[in-house]
């Protein structure tokens, strides 16, 4: 089971190297669905965004400093699963 998990964390790899930040966190609330992806921390937005696409981009002084996703479960990526 540990190794399947970690071919999964494994396939992520060619995509988290294309992302223009050295510095990733992310936190899953399975509750809400809603996945965060900080680009620094802390990040204190002072102005955000909702995409079409129900995305939070959020800023700090122009600056992208996160994203929030809001219902992530619905969402597929093609890295490792075939899409």
């Amino acid at each position: 089971m540990a190794a399947v998990e970690i071919k999964r964390i494994l396939n992520l790899i060619p995509g988290l190297l294309e992302v223009p930040y050295s510095r990733i966190w992310a936190a899953y609330d399975k509750e809400a669905d809603v996945l965060y992806i900080n680009f620094r921390k802390p990040s204190h937005a002072d102005d955000s965004e909702l995409t079409d696409d129900d995305i939070i981009i959020r800023y700090e002084k122009g600056e992208i400093v996160g994203i929030t996703i809001l219902n992530a479960s619905r969402r597929k990526i093609g890295y490792g699963h075939g899409v």
